[in-house]
């Protein structure tokens, strides 16, 4: 199959968001664009290259905000000393995504927002409920990587790692459109599939993001980000687990534990929140945040594993976190 399509390059933000619209597309590193074009999930009539645009990234620490232009790769997050330093789990997930020379294309901005890697999703020969149709596909068929919350409509999990440390760290993203700019918290970027089944974000097709915010730690925070693959140089997460903590007084005074492969959606684990704050920080506490963790799974039929597995890899980062203290 064809697909032939006009070819822009964006001088501007504010260029860009004037040649967007339902049937055109911005271009960032390409990496998930170029292979949803070649598997045919879309067919634009209009790629909009926002390469171009000067001065997208920028990663700078101003008026208690670390503040990410969407263009930043992940190779910069991942070695930046500042983010090393100050947001581990951040760093941390950037490192331990994809190979190195993907990591050098990918965008931040575009691994928040690209499509799901389900299998089902991506062969044209399925249409599921998430292109339109009327069935998930994973629910009774190969789904051994596929969710174990929130799968009910769509069992994709998301596919982004810097999502799980970006909800972690309590980040907001900048969006700009034809209708003026907003602020949305990373829990309220991400659509479930009760919401509407076939998106994955709330940005309408004239916006986009134009940068992310971190809160800045405290003085006290750490944190910690694990990932566990079958191919653990480059494969995509079986699990994933960004912890970020705040210790006081012996105990822990605040604590954020979010998912990745879990879910639809970064999967914010509340009960283990709950558990582990307020407790010292040790390894029953862990232990008991964890099993917390993995309360309402409903694993499928051949993803079961992912639930053991899920509580090993929550207790062991909250642990790694902790010893970072």
């Amino acid at each position: 199959m064809i697909t032939r399509f006009e070819w822009t390059n964006a001088r501007s933000i504010d260029d860009a968001i004037g040649q967007l619209n339902d049937k055109s597309l911005a271009k960032a590193g390409g990496v998930d664009l170029m292979d949803r074009l070649k598997e045919g999930l879309d067919s634009p009539s209009r790629l909009v290259n926002i390469r171009s645009i000067p001065d997208l990234d920028y990663v700078k620490e101003e008026s208690g905000w670390l503040r990410l232009g969407p263009m930043v790769t992940l190779t910069t997050i991942a070695e930046h000393p500042i983010i090393r330093q100050r947001y581990r789990v951040l760093a941390d997930a950037a490192l331990n995504a994809a190979t190195p020379h993907i990591r050098n294309m990918a965008t931040v901005g575009g691994n928040l927002l690209q499509r799901p890697r389900c299998w089902y999703f991506r062969n044209e020969h399925f249409h599921c409920r998430r292109k339109g149709g009327d069935e998930c596909f994973a629910q009774d068929g190969e789904n051994e990587y596929h969710a174990v919350f929130d799968n009910e409509i769509c069992a994709i999990v998301h596919p982004s790692a810097a999502a799980c440390a970006l909800t972690a760290l309590g980040a907001k993203v900048q969006v700009k459109g034809k209708k003026g700019a907003r602020e949305i918290a990373l829990d309220d970027l991400f659509v479930r599939p009760e919401t509407d089944v076939t998106r994955e974000h709330v940005l309408n097709s004239g916006e986009l993001l134009t940068e992310i915010r971190v809160p800045a730690p405290s003085d006290s925070t750490r944190s910690a980000y694990t990932k566990i693959g079958q191919k653990e140089s480059f494969d995509w997460p079986l699990a994933e687990v960004a912890v970020v903590l705040e210790p006081r007084g012996g105990v822990v005074s605040k604590a954020s534990i979010v998912l990745g492969a879990a879910a639809p959606v970064p999967w914010r684990a509340t009960a283990a929140e709950k558990a582990l704050t307020g407790k010292p920080l040790n390894e029953q506490s862990a232990r008991d945040a964890a099993a917390a963790a993995m309360q309402g799974a409903t694993p499928l039929s051949q993803n079961a594993y992912k639930v053991p597995m899920f509580e090993a890899v929550v207790r062991r980062t909250i642990m790694a976190a902790g010893q970072e203290a």
